[in-house]
């Protein structure tokens, strides 16, 4: 049996769905920022921050938004959204902040086309980086897919280990799973990474 993925930007009544996966991820770690914060992340971009669906709900989450290269969010604050609709970037640096799959689909690769569908989306919106903050030694991780860390940041309030890290948006993203199709049920695969919490919240 199948599931139907979706992946979809993010309306009012997401937010239950999406606080409850942010603190099941980033409570134990003491990383979890709560309804208002989150909210003000996303309201100053909401066209890069989405929902990723699994068949009858959400299963996952995204949050970017345009920040200064090596600067990042401060997790004990909330964002002004001030920015005007669809303007045209203020900065070329696109922080990928937070990116949350449930703990019970984890391994399936659903992190990775909601990762491949932003990755588009900061292509076609002219964004020439991609920063983020890897937390719980998630860095290998990200290592990985083409991030470097910069050393000389130390990244406050995210955490023990905490590494800033960013990458040139690719030009050639090449053939990657598409953000509709289907996902096998069953049992996740267990992986041996700590989830980003970009904060990888």
């Amino acid at each position: 049996m199948t599931d139907v993925v979706h992946i979809r930007h993010i309306t009012e009544a997401d937010w239950d769905g999406i606080v409850a996966i942010e603190s099941s991820a980033y409570a134990g770690l003491g990383l979890s920022e709560g309804r208002v914060a989150l909210r003000s992340r996303a309201e100053i971009s909401p066209g890069t921050c989405f929902v990723l669906d699994v068949g009858s709900g959400p299963a996952g989450y995204l949050l970017a938004l345009p920040y200064p290269a090596l600067r990042y969010p401060d997790l004990a604050r909330t964002e002004e959204a001030v920015v005007p609709p669809q303007p045209a970037p203020a900065t070329r640096n696109l922080h990928l902040h937070d990116i949350v799959v449930e703990e019970g689909l984890r391994g399936r690769g659903l992190g990775q086309r909601l990762l491949h569908h932003f990755t588009l989306t900061a292509w076609a919106r002219g964004y020439e980086r991609i920063s983020l903050i890897a937390v719980g030694r998630s860095d290998t991780f990200w290592s990985a897919r083409g991030y470097t860390a910069h050393p000389g940041i130390s990244p406050g309030g995210y955490g023990a280990n905490a590494v800033y890290m960013s990458r040139a948006v690719p030009t050639d993203l090449g053939a990657q799973p598409e953000p509709t199709g289907v996902v096998p049920r069953g049992p996740s695969v267990p992986t041996k990474r700590a989830d980003p919490r970009v904060p990888c919240p």
